[in-house]
């Protein structure tokens, strides 16, 4: 399948560099799967598509201040994106995987925030390996010195309110660079009249890593390398979504990371079941999903992979329509912009 068909445009006045305030006065177009037109409301508004039994499945992953401004002992500024660990250093301490922008090699001392950390190996694919001494909490670092990684269409700095905007309300497991963002738009209250309708949630945690930003660049999709993120989804988990399939309810994906670690459960060679490890699972038409009926999420880049995965519920003309409605009604897009129900 062509990538091309995957391309849209976007005027760049709809890409959102800020948050709406409150979290769920962004917007919401909502529609079914297949067909028909499209209702257009708020966040504030979701209760009224949802009904007793539905399940929301939330990423509950927390983004930490991943982006590391020093420089190198020898001389010379250079930025550094935290990825995840990647097990222990030589001497005790902790192994990062990451991005570095400015020119280092293996053995080069960076400086970052008085802490000395080495280049232990640099990759094909562009990725660093940093080691830091032995006693260094690296996430405790981060919180001291580093900024909150903004995607690159968000073009600003980041801000002191992005700590806590650019993070979900129940985020409490640090590990991801890039917010799931469908999840930015709920609150406590909200959480709770959805409780008070019969609506309940479960957990998954979804590292996100910056392949998320990566368009895919090759002719067909099927020849595109997907990324891989680290995901788990307990038992209690589960058991949520087979309770409410038995009882006739949907289980709706709050975000395509939800979406992401919910088929990489399924995939097992048993079928659903607790899951835990990496997934390089790329969701595409002709496929299907086998545990999503319907999905909160945010409006997406031109040929990303998450676009391809959102076309797996609506098909890929519909999906163009729905983003033809959106951008003739001028909904806010991407990481800090409006959202879409699809049910």
């Amino acid at each position: 399948m062509d990538t091309a068909r995957f391309d849209y445009t976007l005027p760049p006045q709809l890409i959102a560099q800020h948050p709406a305030e409150p979290r769920d006065a962004a917007r919401l177009l909502v529609a079914a799967r297949d067909q028909g037109e499209a209702t257009h409301a708020t966040i504030a508004d979701l209760a009224r598509f949802l009904r007793p039994g539905d399940l929301l499945v939330l990423n509950r992953t927390r983004v930490f201040p991943a982006r590391l401004f020093g420089a190198k002992v020898s001389g010379g500024e250079v930025e550094v994106l935290l990825v995840h660990r990647d097990g222990g250093a030589a001497d005790g301490g902790e192994r990062w995987r990451c991005l570095v922008r400015g020119r280092v090699r293996v053995g080069q001392a960076i400086d970052l925030g008085g802490v000395i950390a080495t280049v232990s190996a640099c990759d094909e694919n562009g990725d660093r390996k940093l080691d830091f001494p032995a006693g260094v909490d690296v996430l405790a670092l981060c919180e001291r010195i580093g900024h909150v990684p903004l995607p690159p269409y968000i073009r600003r700095g980041d801000e002191a309110g992005d700590r806590e905007r650019y993070q979900s309300v129940f985020a409490d497991r640090p590990g991801s660079v890039a917010a799931p963002t469908a999840s930015l738009h709920l609150t406590p209250a909200l959480l709770e009249r959805l409780r008070a309708l019969g609506v309940e949630t479960a957990l998954v945690d979804l590292a996100i890593g910056p392949g998320t930003f990566k368009p895919v660049s090759t002719e067909r999709i099927e020849d595109h390398l997907i990324h891989a993120e680290h995901c788990s989804c307990p038992s209690e988990t589960i058991a949520a979504i087979v309770a409410c399939q038995q009882r006739g309810g949907r289980v709706i994906a709050v975000g395509t990371t939800v979406v992401r670690t919910l088929e990489s459960a399924a995939a097992q060679a048993g079928g659903l079941a607790p899951y835990a490890g990496w997934t390089s699972i790329f969701l595409h038409p002709p496929q299907t999903l086998r545990v999503v009926d319907g999905l909160l999420t945010n409006f997406h880049l031109p040929r990303s992979s998450l676009l391809m995965l959102v076309s797996c519920l609506t098909g890929i003309d519909r999906l163009h329509m729905l983003y033809r409605e959106a951008i003739a009604r001028e909904y806010r897009f991407y990481s800090y912009g409006d959202a879409m129900l699809i049910l």
